[in-house]
C-alpha cells in the first residue's frame, strides 16, 4: 500500500512538472510583438524571394553588356577513305594521302557597341524593378506591424475583461453566501437568493467566454509570432499608454503622400515602364558589336591550319520589323497606362483610408469619455442602489441590475481605451509611418 501511495506521489510530481513545462508563460510588449512577427512573417520570406528574383533579373541585364565568349572543339574519326578532289590548278589527287580523322577548333568573341540603347535601358528599368521589390516589402512589413497591434489588442482587452469579470465574480460568490445566511434567518425570500444566484451564474458565463476568446487570440498571437502553441503571452499593462494626441487631417495627408511605400513603388514600376517603352522602340534599331576569332584545324597527312585570327565589325537589322508591328511596343504603352491609372486609383484610396481612418480614431478617443461617464454613474448608481437595498428601500432586482451594468460600464471603458489606441495605429499604418522599432 505504501509503494502504491509513492507511486501516486511520483506520478502526480511528474504530472505537474510537465504540466509547468507545457504552459511556458513569455511577457512581450508590443514592439517586441511587432519584431517577432515580422521575424517570423511567411509574408515577408516570399516577398525576400520576389527581391532575389528581381535582382537576379538586375543582373541578367547587366550581363548584356559584357563580351561574350565562345569557344568549340571537335575530333572527327573517319573509318572509311573519303574523296578527295581539290579543284586546284596544276594539283593532282590522285593516290593522295589517306585520311582517316579531322581535328578542329575555333574561339569567337562578340563585344556589344550600340544596340539602340536597349541594354541601358534595360539594366535601368530592372534597378527600378528591384527597388520597387523592396518597397513593397517594406509596405507589408507595416501592414504586419499593424496584424501584430491588432492581435495584441485583441489579447489586451480579454485579459483586462477576465481581471474584471473574476473580480465582480468574487464579489458575486461571497454575497451569495451572505444571501444564504439572510434566507436561512428568514431575513430574505428563497426566490431573492435564487436571483443573486442568477446572476452570479451569468457571471461566470461572461468569464467563461472571456477566457475562451483570450485563449484564441493567445494562440493567434503565438502562430503570428512564431512561437510554440503552449506559449501564454503575458501583455504590457501600458499599452494603453502608446497613442498620441491626434494632429489635423490635412498632417495625416501629407505624411500618406511623402510615406506611403506601396506609392513609391508603383512610381518605379512607372519608371521601369517609361524605360520598357524606349527599349522597345529601340527594337527598330540596328546592332553593332565588335567580332573577332580564332580558328585552328588540323588534319594529319592532307592540312594543317594554325594562327588563323579574324577581327571585324559586325552589324545586324532584323528586316521583319519593316512589314512587322512591334507588339513590345503596344505591350509597353499598355503597361505605363495600367500604372498611371492605379496611381490614381491608389492616390484616391489613399484619400480615403486617412480621412476614414482619421475620423474613427477622434470617434474612438470620444467614446473613451464617454465609457468613462458611464461606469462612473453605473459605479455611483450601484453604490446608491446598494444602499437603499441594505435599508429596504430598493428591490433585489434592482440590486442586480445595477451590478450589472457596472460590470459592463467598466469592461466598455477597457475595451473603447484599446479600440483607441488600436485607431491611431491604423491611422499611422494608413499614412506609412507606423513604427517599426
Amino acid at each position: 500500500m505504501k509503494r502504491i501511495n509513492n507511486s501516486v506521489i511520483l506520478l502526480s510530481l511528474f504530472v505537474g512538472m510537465v504540466y509547468t513545462h507545457a504552459q511556458e508563460k513569455k511577457q512581450i510588449n508590443l514592439d517586441e510583438a511587432v519584431q517577432l512577427g515580422i521575424q517570423n512573417s511567411k509574408s515577408l520570406k516570399i516577398d525576400a524571394a520576389k527581391i532575389e528574383e528581381a535582382t537576379a533579373d538586375l543582373l541578367e541585364a547587366k550581363n548584356r553588356q559584357l563580351p561574350e565568349l565562345s569557344v568549340s572543339a571537335s575530333y572527327l574519326y573517319l573509318p572509311l577513305k573519303p574523296t578527295i578532289d581539290l579543284k586546284i590548278p596544276g594539283v593532282s589527287t590522285a593516290g593522295g594521302p589517306e585520311v582517316h580523322q579531322v581535328a578542329y577548333g575555333s574561339a569567337n568573341v562578340s563585344v556589344p557597341i550600340y544596340s539602340g540603347g536597349r541594354i541601358k535601358y534595360g539594366i535601368q528599368s530592372a534597378k527600378y524593378l528591384v527597388e520597387a521589390s523592396k518597397l513593397s516589402s517594406e509596405n507589408d512589413k507595416v501592414a504586419i506591424a499593424y496584424n501584430v497591434a491588432q492581435a495584441y489588442n485583441n489579447l489586451f482587452k480579454a485579459n483586462q475583461s477576465i481581471k474584471v469579470l473574476e473580480e465582480n465574480l468574487s464579489a458575486s460568490q461571497k454575497r451569495d453566501e451572505t444571501f444564504l445566511k439572510l434566507e436561512n434567518n428568514g431575513v430574505i425570500a428563497r426566490n431573492d437568493r435564487l436571483k443573486a444566484n442568477l446572476q452570479t451564474s451569468n457571471i461566470e458565463l461572461q468569464l467563461l467566454e472571456a477566457r475562451n476568446n483570450y485563449n484564441i487570440a493567445n494562440i493567434n498571437m503565438d502562430l503570428l509570432l512564431g512561437l510554440p502553441e503552449n506559449t501564454e503571452i503575458e501583455v504590457d499593462q501600458n499599452y494603453l499608454d502608446e497613442y498620441d494626441d491626434v494632429k489635423p487631417v490635412d498632417f495625416y495627408l501629407n505624411e500618406a503622400r511623402e510615406n506611403r511605400k506601396d506609392l513609391q513603388a508603383i512610381d518605379q514600376q512607372r519608371k521601369a515602364a517609361a524605360l520598357g517603352t524606349k527599349s522597345a522602340k529601340a527594337e527598330n534599331l540596328p546592332s553593332i558589336a565588335f567580332t573577332g576569332g580564332y580558328v585552328a584545324a588540323d588534319i594529319p597527312n592532307f592540312l594543317t591550319i594554325y594562327n588563323a585570327v579574324n577581327v571585324g565589325v559586325g552589324v545586324s537589322y532584323n528586316l521583319s520589323n519593316l512589314w512587322k508591328e512591334n507588339s513590345s511596343l503596344k505591350k509597353s504603352k499598355a503597361r505605363e497606362m495600367q500604372l498611371s491609372a492605379t496611381n490614381e486609383l491608389l492616390n484616391d484610396n489613399i484619400k480615403l483610408e486617412v480621412n476614414r481612418e482619421y475620423q474613427n480614431s477622434d470617434y474612438s478617443k470620444k467614446r473613451i469619455a464617454v465609457f468613462e461617464k458611464a461606469a462612473f454613474q453605473a459605479n455611483e448608481n450601484y453604490r446608491i442602489t446598494k444602499n437603499k437595498y441594505d435599508n429596504g428601500l430598493a428591490t433585489m432586482t434592482e440590486l442586480l441590475d445595477a451590478d450589472a451594468a457596472q460590470i459592463a460600464a467598466n469592461v466598455g471603458v477597457i475595451n473603447a481605451k484599446a479600440d483607441a489606441a488600436l485607431a491611431y495605429r491604423k491611422l499611422l499604418q494608413t499614412t506609412g509611418t507606423l513604427t517599426i522599432k
